[in-house]
């Protein structure tokens, strides 16, 4: 259950369902049909009544259980946290979600020791950091959440910075790498710059110069898996210590790339928020 305060004179239930948040027919269809929206009091509201800025609805519906099952204990940093979403750090070389019923100590099992420690029963992640990425993950409360920041994800209207070190030095301060991404047919895990692969697009800007290096903040307008990897080893500039795309081996034999802000208007708040990993 929570509450929400409307924002715009004449606004309806409907048209803040369909037009401002852009749920799904079915999900809108669920959600009338559970009487899931009424007044403060529990009273019912004509969804097609214009309502006044400031007036407060409340939403009730029921909320599955998510499958994760928890760790003992939540042993990740939480840095953001409202009764819609949360944002955790997630460490390096951990899993973002399970792959199996063998894996749990991924992120997601960490979460959900947080969840239910608030008697909650459900949280799903909105997008994913692979396993040697560190940094910030966003996770939906309830399935509302889940539904809306999944098309903010399509819509490019979340915004995520990572934080890299590359082999050598762009010539460009900034720019953009728009190639498709597939699969690699002779390597199980890796993927390459393909013209049948998925669309992929990174903006990046160089914020500091070395000798033989450079640190870049890049920012992703699609998630493709190793995205970020794959577009800087395509230009040349590989990760320091990604070996999977041609960068030289480090002592440390990994690679280091951040996931260091996540920027979003709050469909539920109606403000901006901007999250920045605290490592940094």
């Amino acid at each position: 259950m929570f509450h929400y305060q409307i924002n715009e004179n004449k606004l309806t239930v409907e048209e803040l369902l369909r037009n401002h948040w852009k749920l799904g027919k079915k999900l809108v269809h669920e959600l009338r049909m559970a009487k899931a929206v009424t007044t403060t009091d529990g009273e019912p509201l004509l969804w097609k009544e214009p309502l006044q800025a400031g007036t407060m609805i409340k939403f009730t519906f029921p909320i599955p259980t998510s499958s994760y099952k928890p760790t003992p204990v939540c042993a990740i940093n939480i840095v953001y946290e409202d009764d819609h979403c949360l944002v955790v750090s997630k460490p390096k070389g951990m899993s973002t979600h399970p792959n199996d019923a063998r894996d749990t100590h991924t992120c997601m099992n960490h979460v959900m020791a947080h969840i239910k420690e608030q008697g909650g029963m459900y949280a799903e992640h909105v997008h994913r950091l692979d396993q040697g990425t560190q940094g910030l993950l966003l996770v939906a409360k309830h399935p509302l959440a889940k539904s809306i920041f999944d098309r903010m994800i399509e819509e490019k209207t979340i915004i995520r910075t990572y934080a890299a070190e590359v082999q050598g030095n762009l010539r460009s301060t900034t720019g953009t790498i728009a190639e498709s991404i597939g699969k690699d047919r002779h390597h199980a895990t890796r993927r390459v710059v393909s013209n049948t692969g998925q669309h992929a697009v990174t903006h990046y800007e160089v914020i500091a110069r070395y000798k033989h290096s450079c640190v870049v903040h890049l920012i992703l307008e699609t998630g493709r898996t190793h995205q970020i990897r794959v577009h800087m080893a395509h230009l040349g500039h590989p990760i320091i210590g990604d070996t999977m795309y041609g960068a030289r081996e480090t002592a440390s034999g990994d690679y280091e790339l951040h996931a260091i802000q996540l920027e979003f208007d709050h469909p539920f708040l109606n403000k901006l928020i901007v999250v920045k990993d605290e490592k940094q």
